[in-house]
């Protein structure tokens, strides 16, 4: 964590002076792009006894905005910093505190954290906090992200989508354009492996059965009627808790586009033989239901929907899912086992009665 200390202003004399000096400083210096300017201030830190680890130049308009991290000479005043660099004709903006542990150089630092938000898409605000060295970087409603206010620089705007944003501020010095770049690299490359995570793909089979997992479209919406006409009444109330026996045709819309959610179908030729929905809860978790036509039933297809949607939750940052199902009724829970989640009873009742399940996803 870095700490952002505010500069003295040039005649002012600190009221206290600094009774340690930290390890490292990260120092931004903003200055005009002529030959031998950062050769003056390089003499100028060995002057003052500063061992330069590591050094990024960062492009703005009218010159260029060199991030110098440093390790300063013990017992140095920041104030003192800033004065010799200011005598250059420079202006240093920021002096803050950094760690050498994680001194590598910006493109690895990247990558690093593109590969940590992969990882974990629930930990992307704080990726980006890293990568920005910001104060705080809050997710919050699109429409509340109100990208026109800039204040000044401090500000920056990362859209996630339709639905949401994250904010990003930082006190101590504005965010260059280059910085902000790298940032919605980041953020792209992340949304590009959610839609690559939703992508279809292939059953491996014993059996060679080409069964594809897919996710649904509006499209689909006759070959999922035809699905519920081939399945039994038993198989029905097992997934709708209630006697039907066709699927009207406003419902079949939800099916395949649920609310905030997602679909999720088993394609074997042209036949739907499969159903797995995923919706997200406010709370944070989401609610899953499967459909497994009878004549495919018991041979893996519940759980590799299961699996899949698991899958797509965790892509998400949703680590519980939660479904109905009837009581005495173990078939949810041994597909949950054979798809790798482990599960628990809810003690809220499910709809009509019967029982509520939770499900985790393996840590």
């Amino acid at each position: 964590m870095e700490t952002s200390r505010a500069l003295p202003q040039p005649g002012r004399t600190a009221a206290v002076e600094e009774p340690a000096t930290p390890s490292a400083w990260r120092v931004r210096i903003r200055m005009h792009d002529h030959p031998g300017t950062l050769a003056r201030i390089a003499i100028r830190l060995a002057d003052l006894e500063c061992n330069i680890l590591g050094l990024s130049v960062l492009p703005v308009p009218g010159g260029v905005l060199d991030e110098i991290v440093l390790r300063p000479a013990t017992g140095l005043p920041r104030r003192h910093l800033a004065d010799a660099i200011r005598a250059e004709g420079c202006e240093c903006t920021a002096i803050i505190d950094a760690d050498v542990h994680e001194l590598v150089d910006p493109s690895s630092s990247t990558l690093l954290a593109a590969r940590r938000a992969i990882d974990d898409p629930a930990r992307l605000a704080d990726v980006l906090k890293d990568v920005l060295g910001a104060d705080v970087v809050t997710l919050v409603p699109a429409a509340e992200a109100n990208p026109a206010r800039t204040e000044s620089g401090h500000r920056a705007v990362f859209e996630l989508g339709a639905d949401s944003a994250l904010v990003a501020r930082r006190q101590w010095a504005p965010f260059v354009q280059l910085e902000l770049t790298r940032a919605e690299a980041l953020v792209t490359l992340l949304t590009a492996a959610v839609r690559n995570v939703a992508g279809p793909v292939v059953l491996d089979r014993p059996d060679g059965a080409a069964i594809v997992l897919r996710k649904g479209v509006p499209g689909d919406a006759d070959a999922v009627s035809e699905l519920h006409r081939r399945c039994s009444m038993a198989t029905l109330f097992r997934r709708y808790h209630t006697g039907m026996r066709t699927m009207p045709r406003r419902r079949l819309h939800r099916l395949l586009v649920p609310p905030r959610g997602t679909s999720v179908l088993a394609v074997f030729g042209r036949e739907v033989i499969g159903l797995g929905q995923l919706i997200p809860l406010m709370s944070g978790g989401a609610e899953i239901s499967l459909l497994v036509e009878d004549a495919w039933q018991r041979q893996g297809i519940g759980t590799a929907l299961l699996a899949r949607l698991a899958v797509l939750a965790e892509a998400q940052g949703i680590t519980e899912l939660s479904a109905d199902s009837l009581a005495g009724d173990d078939a949810l829970p041994r597909t949950a086992a054979r798809a790798g989640l482990r599960t628990e009873p809810d003690m809220e009742r499910g709809e009509e009665g019967g029982a509520k399940l939770r499900l985790f996803l393996p840590a």
